[in-house]
């Protein structure tokens, strides 16, 4: 039995997890979101320091909530990129440094395979074959799936500009709901009409996303008719049409591939009004959702563990301690070298 210590920390939050043989045994996790407040967003320094400080206290945090000491580890797996470049670099340091230190091999985990994974802690192994729909602060893509761990990941669209994540966040701002984004547009939107405004529902192609339009389109229309319309009315009517063009395309590409297994996983999953609409569409296609809970939507060390227990069970290439981050990482394998 093999117990992997994952570490995330591509942007504002610290993660620490601990999985063995694909089941979550411990995890911590510190957030600096609140220093970014202030600045309206994550500010990649401010998230550099943070890690710094946080990164040992939440290992140990994640290590004394499993009962277990560093020396049980028995291999390392770290977020190696997409992320912020300095944000990366204290992470995967801090990887580097455990692997050494206990003699233990290291993994290179894509961030966003990691999302992915995640869905396995608490729905167990993925099927054969999925469509994954990723949706997170930066990214927006959906997904060919098939062994998380041995296959190539293809990309059946993504976003052209603005990922759904950046659009809550970037509308929120124009509405002056604060930040982060995505959370306090689901709470305007909770006492708001999601039929009151009529947003486009932008596109690029069968399945490409795009949604800078539809911020602008938010952004026009609340100059020009705000006064008088609830603040809950147009945010209730951006997420709706957020929420409408991901589930919509999400089960068009299973339909069209063959697949009745959709995996909704990123930030943005969390989305209470986006779980339940992706629930209600597959369910009248005959297609099985799978959603982690969503503390594990959000960026966390437990999805980066369980990336490495995967990569474990099928003996996966073990990245170098030469290992570089790579910010601007494509998904194309769950792992980097």
């Amino acid at each position: 039995m093999s117990l992997v210590l994952g570490i995330e920390s591509s942007c504002d939050e610290t993660g620490v997890g601990l999985v063995r043989d694909g089941v979550l045994v411990g995890e911590a996790l510190s957030s600096s979101m609140e220093e970014h407040v202030r600045f309206g967003g994550v500010v990649p320094e401010v998230a550099a320091r943070a890690h710094l400080h946080a990164l040992v206290p939440t290992a140990r945090a994640a290590l004394d909530s499993a009962g277990l000491k560093l020396s049980d580890v028995d291999y390392v797996a770290v977020t190696a990129g997409p992320g912020l470049a300095t944000a990366l670099q204290v992470g995967l340091a801090a990887g580097k440094a455990y692997a050494l230190s206990l003699g233990v091999p290291l993994f290179g985990v894509h961030h966003l395979a990691g999302h992915i994974a995640a869905d396995t802690l608490a729905n167990g192994p993925l099927p054969p074959h999925s469509i994954g729909l990723v949706v997170s602060g930066g990214h927006t893509s959906l997904l060919k799936l098939g062994d998380l761990a041995r296959d190539p990941i293809i990309h059946l669209g993504d976003t052209a500009d603005d990922a759904a994540g950046e659009a809550f966040d970037k509308v929120a701002r124009i509405l002056d709901l604060g930040y982060p984004g995505g959370p306090a547009i689901q709470r305007a939107a909770e006492g708001g009409d999601p039929t009151a405004i009529t947003f486009p529902r932008p596109t690029t192609g069968r399945y490409g996303f795009s949604f800078s339009g539809l911020k602008t389109a938010v952004a026009r229309w609340h100059a020009k008719h705000s006064a008088g319309v609830p603040i809950a009315d147009i945010a209730a009517s951006f997420q709706e049409a957020v929420v409408d063009v991901l589930t919509a395309k999400a089960v068009l590409a299973c339909t069209d591939h063959g697949i009745d297994t959709l995996v909704m996983a990123g930030g943005v999953a969390a989305n209470s009004r986006l779980r339940a609409v992706a629930e209600e569409r597959c369910a009248a296609a005959g297609i099985t959702l799978r959603v982690p809970p969503p503390r594990l939507c959000t960026d966390n060390g437990a999805m980066i563990a369980a990336v490495g227990s995967l990569l474990v069970a099928a003996g996966g290439e073990v990245s170098p301690l030469t290992l570089s981050a790579n910010p601007s990482a494509v998904l194309t394998s769950a792992y980097i070298t």
